[in-house]
């Protein structure tokens, strides 16, 4: 099994990205069975909690919206509530507590803090509720029922080869000089991104093929707090400062998603370098915009309406009284047990694809023609 801290490289399949069922490799089994779930149903008109984090990105605002409209559309009560943007654990404790008090019946949480929401999804589930974290893992705790999500180990592989592709495509032979940002500490999907990214990554640096300009490979090294961009920009400024002097060039920037590729982006041009090969995640609007125009080189999309869409599919499961669908029981290791898991695979997105990569999406397809 993969635990959070230590990723088996034997658990990704170049195949993830065809269906759902040859997502995961031999290291995981399709189910549609879980120990966790009690079968005893409830009201469809029952109150149904969301805890999200701050307003950071557009795909949690995104998410926000189609939460409360598809929760109500389904028939139940929506409390989708989002942590604030300075004390965000501590909000999203009480938050979660009043979710209880109210009587949810189903708790969906998007974790501030992996680690800081035991006592919380503790009183959940002495309450009856049903906990399903959503996207973020929650640690240390046995009272997770379920984790949905896209598949995030994948996602750090894509990164990284998109990378290396990006880079190949304007210099075929390195060595290639590079810079590695990582995500908030706090996220637990900072460092699956990062182990990911390093498993296509790290080859190529042991034999030299990979430079990173400054030395900084270690995680705590790279990691962006609070996933902000002014975090990332000011962190790429030093960096330009200190290792890229003179004519040294920086020729590609791991960068976990779009806001910090964006800020990395406005570095380096701030600094009159020549733009290098930044990848990201997310697939926000001016991201995408940046990919065609050519600057910003990749992100992924991770389609927020079909992980709302799944989630609300997992919540009439358990108020029927029914075992979600589960396509991996093995990988999600958060420490205290193994959690049931649905995981949605990712798509890279570059400016060769990305008119089919949204082709259905009505806020992006448009920026693509």
């Amino acid at each position: 099994m993969r635990r959070l801290v230590i990723r088996s490289i034997a658990a990704v399949g170049a195949a993830a990205l065809l269906t759902l069922g040859t997502a995961c490799s031999n290291e995981r089994e399709g189910s549609t069975s879980s120990d966790s779930a009690d079968g005893k149903g409830f009201a469809k008109d029952s109150l149904i909690g969301v805890a999200l984090p701050a307003k950071t990105s557009e795909n949690w605002v995104l998410a926000g919206d189609l939460f409360s409209d598809g929760l109500k559309d389904a028939g139940f009560k929506a409390d989708v509530q989002y942590a604030g943007a300075s004390t965000t654990v501590a909000d999203q404790q009480a938050q979660i507590s009043s979710m209880v008090t109210k009587g949810a019946k189903v708790i969906v949480i998007g974790a501030t803090d992996a680690s800081q929401l035991a006592t919380q999804v503790s009183q959940a589930k002495e309450a009856g509720a049903t906990v399903i974290a959503y996207d973020r893992l929650i640690t240390n705790t046995k009272d997770v029922d379920y984790y949905i999500a896209f598949d995030n180990f994948k996602v750090g592989q894509l990164q990284g080869q998109a990378l290396i592709d990006g880079m190949k495509a304007k210099k075929a032979k390195g060595p290639w000089t590079i810079e590695l940002f990582s995500g908030s500490p706090d996220d637990n999907n900072s460092k699956v991104f990062f182990d990911g990214a390093m498993e296509v990554l790290k080859p190529l640096i042991d034999k030299g093929d990979i430079v990173v300009g400054s030395g900084q490979t270690d995680i705590k090294q790279t990691a962006t707090q609070g996933w902000k961009a002014e975090n990332a920009q000011q962190r790429m400024d030093s960096l330009l400062t200190s290792a890229y002097g003179g004519k040294k060039t920086l020729d590609g920037v791991l960068s976990p998603n779009d806001t910090l590729a964006r800020a990395i982006l406005t570095s380096v041009k701030g600094a009159g370098k020549a733009v290098p090969v930044v990848t990201g995640q997310d697939s926000e609007v001016e991201s995408v915009k940046s990919i065609m125009a050519g600057e910003q080189y990749s992100t992924i999309n991770k389609d927020t309406r079909k992980l709302v869409a799944e989630t609300i599919n997992m919540v009439k499961s358990v108020q029927k009284g029914d075992k979600p669908t589960i396509n991996d029981t093995k990988s999600y290791d958060n420490g205290k047990k193994v959690v049931p898991s649905y995981l949605l695979p990712p798509v890279i997105v570059t400016k060769e694809n990305a008119a089919e990569a949204y082709a259905n999406d009505p806020k992006l397809a448009p920026l693509t023609k």
